[in-house]
């Protein structure tokens, strides 16, 4: 071996503890990489190839009625590939062991064979017989949490009759990926939501739909302009109530889908970035203050010919070795962390085949991620190495000058001990160090906010959303829009205590030549159980005469307040109305628009009517509320607020814990890797003064303290700055993980203050538990001897 390599070995066999503590950043980086990038390759996959194997739709569209001759119009449009019409409709079920009503998503299929287009996946049991009566396929999310088997049976109120139903398989379509169904949305309750699948001529006659259908698939030639074939097939279909048809990515599931997916994207970005860069910064530390050691060997080397090119490798290969040896734990517990979150995901997308994916490109990749953030920290003090002259480096370096404490000149002096102004000269003599190792300590304390503030984020979002906005009990869906009578025959059922009414429709809004589909909902202008609430938990009042839209569309629109809108009333086949915006509402959940329930029906030119209700019950009377409605011929579905916000933490908070785990035990290792290497490194250049302590006198508990105390006064600089600059990576993350779904709000609690600030300090003592046994067998005899 080459006398560099020899010595690089006996550095790193001296520097061990140091070199472990970066290697334990470093694989903390590469792990984060490879577990987020590997579960986000692992839903790609699955998504993908189930899209492609079960041929998954790009343009879908609703109507009320159209006879079956109309598809053959919709086949003839230039750019439509295949085309599937299909009857979707929703029922109330009486599903076994479920204390209250569910609501039944029904989906046809073609009398006989598979459907040319969002093919099933029979998990269990078998397909639909053809012409049989009475079967239904059943989507897995609904089975699994009613504990469904093929065989079981279960009843729905279809059309006002009573219908018994007999499951004979547990399916799966890449329609439903996510259990969301219109008119629910992104919440829906696992147990209270069922996709169901039936024959075409068993469904059609209990909908009075023979001939006929109301919802329609389609695919896109190659090549063709998906703009102008959906504005071809809403021109076909608006003369039947056809809402306006959109493409892939405005479809619910893989909308959910495509939003988790870019969060991913986003986490599995700025989490190794941070993590990169403390192993960056310690690099940094590390090797600068070994070069400022190391003076007299270097230019001894570069007096026996070696060149600064070889010398600088020979530093580089320090932050090589760490790279290396943080790699090899990296990968490791990056593969097992995302096959956790990799089954962490099953439990809310399904896939027929759904398995974590590790590339030897990305395990590469991450390995190269690595080697360059630790490189780039090497490099200011590999170039400061090369830099010096032999002639500079063999003279010692300059003597330190003292001066008086600022804390002195201010007039603090007699109140300061002698140990501790040798505590603050140490600090202020060198402050780009100091420094240097608060904001060490600050990016620790950082890490540990960012890892724990989307639990807060999440209850905050269940809190206004759930239990200040949604106040109602339940919120029940009519079968078609119904006379204002209707709330007499509610009231009599009992235990219902309030009542409001609501009238929703979908529209298009246009502004220019942007526009978005979505439902507007008209609501009670007093209305005391749904409520406009922003961001912050301010209720607001609906005002009268103009439209309410939540500022994310505003801003997807271009509009302010004042400016006037034109709605295209997809219920009326298209007609225009122009519509001034009143006001904007800053919701984090979807995009919404908002009016007063009289101002949509006199839009809609009809007379005093509503699409759903409103109701808040008798606490113990819920279940039986629930399932009297369900008897109600007028009530296509109920869904329970208790349901939804369970729903709601199940989809985020639950999802998040994993993450919190992982992340606060990463920060944790970086936290104790920042501050033992600060511990380790002040001991190594003060060593000799400190057993000159010793030497005049100072007891060990003493000298500890000056050690010690030195790194708690920059933790405790370091620790409060952490938690700035951790909101400010919060707002950062938040950004990123906004979607149409809903937006991240950055709410961080006293208690994610207080725990980051106890892990910042556990390690602390952590730390400096493992360098007491140092300090405390310091030989005074070897570290006084004269340096040669």
């Amino acid at each position: 071996m080459k006398a560099l390599d020899l010595k690089l070995i006996r550095d790193l066999l001296r520097l061990k503890s140091q070199v472990v503590s970066i290697a334990a950043i470093v694989a903390c980086g590469s792990a984060t990489v490879i577990a987020m990038r590997s579960t986000l390759d692992s839903i790609q996959r699955a998504r993908d190839d189930y899209y492609d194997r079960a041929r998954f739709p790009q343009i879908f569209a609703s109507l009320k009625r159209a006879p079956e001759s109309i598809a053959r119009r919709i086949e003839r449009v230039q750019g439509v590939g295949s085309v599937e019409t299909r009857i979707v409709a929703s029922a109330v079920l009486d599903v076994p062991g479920l204390s209250e009503s569910a609501t039944g998503y029904f989906v046809s299929v073609p009398p006989e064979g598979e459907p040319t287009l969002s093919a099933l996946y029979i998990r269990n049991g078998r397909q639909l017989s053809p012409r049989a009566e009475g079967e239904v396929l059943v989507n897995e999310l609904f089975a699994e949490a009613n504990k469904i088997r093929p065989g079981d049976s279960l009843a729905a109120v279809i059309n006002g009759r009573w219908e018994r139903l007999r499951v004979v398989g547990i399916a799966l379509s890449p329609e439903f990926i996510f259990n969301a169904v219109p008119g629910i949305g992104m919440f829906a309750d696992n147990k209270h939501v069922a996709i169901l699948w039936m024959r075409r001529n068993a469904l059609g006659p209990l909908y009075q739909m023979d001939g006929a259908f109301n919802d329609v698939v389609a695919t896109l030639a190659p090549g063709a302009n998906e703009s102008a074939v959906i504005a071809s097939i809403d021109d076909i279909l608006r003369r039947f109530g056809g809402g306006h048809a959109y493409g892939r990515k405005d479809q619910l599931s893989n909308n959910v889908l495509s939003g988790e997916i870019e969060q991913l994207r986003v986490f599995g970005t700025a989490m190794p970035f941070v993590f990169l860069s403390v192993a960056a910064f310690l690099l940094n530390v590390v090797l600068s203050r070994l070069v400022a050691t190391q003076r007299e060997e270097i230019a001894v080397l570069k007096a026996f010919g070696y060149t600064n090119r070889r010398i600088g490798v020979h530093f580089l290969g320090y932050a090589l070795a760490a790279v290396a040896l943080g790699a090899v734990g990296g990968i490791a517990l990056g593969i097992w962390v995302g096959r956790k979150y990799t089954a962490l995901y099953v439990a809310f997308f399904r896939f027929p085949s759904f398995e974590h994916y590790s590339s030897a490109v990305l395990i590469a990749s991450a390995v190269l991620v690595s080697a360059i953030a630790a490189i780039t920290g090497a490099l200011f003090s590999v170039r400061a190495a090369i830099r010096l002259a032999p002639a500079e480096a063999m003279r010692p370096p300059a003597p330190t000058a003292y001066r008086p404490l600022l804390l002195e000149r201010l007039g603090f002096g007699a109140f300061l001990s002698t140990g501790t102004r040798m505590l603050f000269r140490n600090l202020e003599r060198r402050p780009i160090r100091t420094v240097a190792s608060v904001i060490g300590v600050a990016f620790s304390a950082a890490i540990l906010v960012v890892g724990t503030f989307a639990f807060d984020s999440a209850r905050y979002m269940s809190d206004i959303q759930f239990r200040t906005a949604q106040r109602e009990d339940i919120a029940v869906g009519f079968t078609n829009p119904r006379h204002l009578r209707v709330r007499r025959e509610l009231a009599e059922v009992h235990g219902i205590t309030r009542i409001e009414l609501y009238r929703s429709t979908p529209v298009r809004i246009w502004n220019g030549q942007r526009s978005r589909q979505l439902g507007l909902t008209g609501v009670e202008p007093e209305a005391m159980l749904r409520r406009l609430v922003d961001r912050s938990g301010r209720h607001y009042r609906l005002p009268a005469g103009g439209l309410v839209m939540t500022s994310a569309l505003a801003k997807v629109l271009e509009i302010a307040p004042g400016d006037t809108v034109i709605l295209e009333l997809l219920e009326r086949g298209g007609e225009r109305r122009f519509v001034p915006v009143v006001a904007l509402l800053d919701e984090m959940i979807g995009f919404n628009a908002y009016m007063a329930r009289t101002d949509v029906n006199a839009l809609l030119r009809e007379g005093p009517s509503a699409s759903g209700a409103y109701i808040s019950v008798v606490p113990e009377e819920l279940n039986a509320v629930v399932k009297h409605l369900g008897l109600f011929p007028a009530v296509a579905g109920s869904v329970t607020r208790e349901a939804m916000l369970k729903s709601f933490d199940e989809q985020i908070a639950e999802s998040m814990r994993l993450t919190v785990i992982i992340v606060v035990s990463l920060a944790s290792v970086v936290a104790l890797g920042v501050i033992y290497n600060g511990i380790r490194i002040s001991f190594s250049e003060r060593a000799r003064e400190l057993a000159s302590l010793r030497v005049l006198g100072f007891s060990r508990r003493e000298v500890a303290t000056l050690l010690f105390g030195e790194q708690g006064i920059i933790d405790v600089l370091g620790a409060p700055l952490g938690l700035l600059l951790g909101l400010g990576l919060a707002y950062w993350i938040a950004t990123g993980f906004a979607t149409e779904s809903y937006r991240f709000p950055v709410v961080v609690t006293a208690r994610t203050y207080v725990f980051s600030l106890a892990v910042v300090f556990t390690m602390a003592v952590a730390a400096s538990v493992a360098m007491r046994g140092r300090v405390y067998k310091l030989d005074l005899v070897a570290v006084l001897k004269t340096r040669e």
